[in-house]
């Protein structure tokens, strides 16, 4: 029970990331966004971001998912009782179960049974409601960056952009070099353009399950 309530808080965990970046390729040459310009020679660089952290990381995915967070954070309170309330009865069972007569233990064996099963509806309930909406932040957010990152990589000569929000083997990338991470970049660029102001000093920044992007360095250049 105590792992089954954990697993709800955030940080934002993206159950559909690696369908959502598939929208970043398409985004070349689809329709899904913006074509080459016209006689825009292809580049050769290779390139990684890590997609997942670049949502996260800027100021308007900051914002949602504070915000996210205080939203779910009444529902996080209700589990919290209902997990306490099975810990102390499962508590009452091991303690004095065997001084109770058959019937009055049976009887709290089926209590704690049934509080169990609602305790963990509620909890996947509680996860699907977070997971859908953390997921809806995302794609908000990503098919507006997909653009950025299609003209990032035409104005910098790459020929390739590699997602890593997943590591070696789910993901194709089994190493890189901070100095071709694009994800810094990326960030910057969508924050001049959404014009969303950086959270304060004290806001908290959802996590991600995957290891952090690389800072690129500083000769990156940015967007034009």
């Amino acid at each position: 029970m105590k792992n089954a309530l954990k697993t709800f808080a955030l940080p934002a965990v993206f159950v559909a990331i690696t369908a959502l970046a598939q929208t970043l390729p398409a985004a070349a040459g689809t329709g899904s966004g913006p074509a080459p310009s016209t006689g825009a020679s292809a580049g050769t660089r290779v390139g990684t971001i890590n997609i997942e952290q670049a949502i996260i990381n800027t100021n308007e995915g900051r914002r949602d998912f504070e915000a996210l967070q205080k939203k779910l954070e009444p529902k996080q309170n209700e589990l919290k009782s209902q997990n306490d309330e099975l810990q102390s009865l499962q508590k009452q069972l091991q303690t004095q179960g065997d001084k109770l007569n058959d019937d009055a233990r049976s009887a709290l064996v089926q209590q704690i049974e049934s509080k169990k099963k609602i305790f963990d509806r509620d909890v996947q309930d509680a996860q699907d409601d977070a997971g859908n909406q953390q997921n809806e932040i995302a794609q908000r957010i990503l098919k507006k960056m997909a653009p950025l990152v299609v003209k990032y990589a035409q104005s910098n000569g790459f020929g390739l952009i590699m997602d890593t929000s997943k590591t070696w083997p789910q993901s194709p990338v089994l190493w890189y070099g901070p100095t071709i991470d694009i994800t810094k970049d990326v960030v910057d660029a969508y924050n001049a353009q959404s014009g969303v102001a950086a959270p304060g000093p004290a806001a908290p920044k959802p996590s991600s399950t995957h290891p952090a992007a690389r800072k690129p360095s500083s000769s990156s250049g940015t967007p034009k």
